[in-house]
């Protein structure tokens, strides 16, 4: 099939069923498109649209997003995983805003030198909100094309992605690209997709070498499998008056910047924090161990918890804190879910 009779069949089946009424779709400025964008990787549709919303509302501008504290960012971010979307979000914003006057470049290589913005992302700013014609590959994007041209390979393979990437330049429009760039989103969202995909009602399907070749289950293949490393850790929950102790993480690594509780790697270690602090570890509850998986390991974590009479210290840095679990705070979704589960639950009092 010619490229412009695939870009036809795309943008027809496009007018017809694409989705046309996507938060991000009403208004596609380039701050908007971005952020949908940064939110939409690794993250479902559905779940980015609450979110998108209300980071809209407390950042309708690209200006209120740079002029907010990290803290800020992190709140409305709580709850939608891989945090450093968050920090490199507010990075891209400051940067954009002291650098750009506000205003996103228009050229590829200038996009992709801003932190958090790949490739892809930038092709998706270029093509939805400036119209220029710019490729992009995003997980959607990579099984679409994998099937279209029978590519026998995992994605993730740089030769294999190498070669996506000449297939999607060589099919995008010079024309409509915005709306191309959302079809074939689209195509991948809705009918393509990676499990019992309706290939009798995709556009393309005829000239699909998947379709032909009955592969389209097995196209592309999954990534191959790794055992993941396990790490474990104690978090020590202490409430008072209904109030959780929790501390700052640093800015980088692991929940970065985030608030959490105390985390030990060894028991012993809580157990001295304890003691230096005069609370009888002797009371605390230990509750059943937990997962929490990470794009590259696991954390078993057991969760320590009891009630203190003691107010402990807030420190002068504003590293640590006393919050409550309906509060508004920046916290892991592992986090804010003990907090609920054990706020709801009366504890024995712990005293020094």
């Amino acid at each position: 099939m010619r490229a412009e009779a695939f870009q036809l069949a795309i943008l027809d089946w496009f007018d017809r069923h694409g989705r046309k009424d996507l938060p991000w779709q009403s208004q596609p400025t380039p701050y908007r498109v971005w952020v949908s964008e940064i939110m939409l990787q690794q993250t479902q549709v559905a779940t980015v649209i609450p979110f998108f919303q209300r980071f809209m509302e407390t950042f309708p501008e690209l200006e209120d997003l740079a002029a907010a504290s990290q803290q800020e960012v992190l709140r409305r971010w709580a709850g939608l995983g891989y945090y450093a979307r968050a920090r490199n979000l507010h990075k891209t914003a400051q940067i954009v805003k002291s650098e750009y006057r506000g205003q996103f470049p228009r050229d590829l290589e200038r996009l992709t030198g801003l932190p958090g913005i790949g490739r892809s992302t930038a092709g998706a700013i270029l093509s939805m909100a400036f119209g220029v014609r710019a490729a992009i590959l995003d997980g959607n994007v990579k099984r679409v094309l994998s099937r279209f041209a029978g590519i026998d390979g995992w994605p993730g393979e740089v030769n294999i992605a190498r070669e996506l990437w000449q297939i999607s330049e060589r099919l995008t429009p010079a024309v409509r690209v915005a709306e191309y760039t959302q079809a074939i989103m689209d195509l991948g969202a809705t009918l393509c997709t990676r499990r019992q995909p309706a290939c009798p009602h995709c556009p393309v399907h005829a000239a699909c070498q998947a379709f032909r070749l009955g592969k389209s289950d097995t196209l592309p293949p999954p990534r191959p499998k790794r055992i993941l490393p396990i790490r474990q850790s104690f978090m020590l929950a202490l409430r008072n008056g209904g109030a959780f102790y929790l501390q700052r993480r640093p800015p980088v690594g692991v929940w970065g910047g985030l608030w959490s509780f105390p985390e030990f790697e060894q028991e012993a270690e809580l157990t001295a924090w304890c003691e230096r602090r005069e609370i009888d570890v002797r009371q605390l509850e230990r509750l059943p161990e937990r997962r929490h998986t990470f794009t590259h390991f696991h954390l078993d974590y057991t969760p320590v918890t009891g009630e203190t009479a003691i107010s402990l210290r807030v420190e002068e840095n504003a590293q640590t804190c006393w919050r409550k679990p309906e509060e508004e705070n920046a916290l892991p979704t592992p986090v804010r879910q003990l907090m609920n589960e054990l706020g709801d639950s009366p504890r024995t009092p712990v005293t020094g």
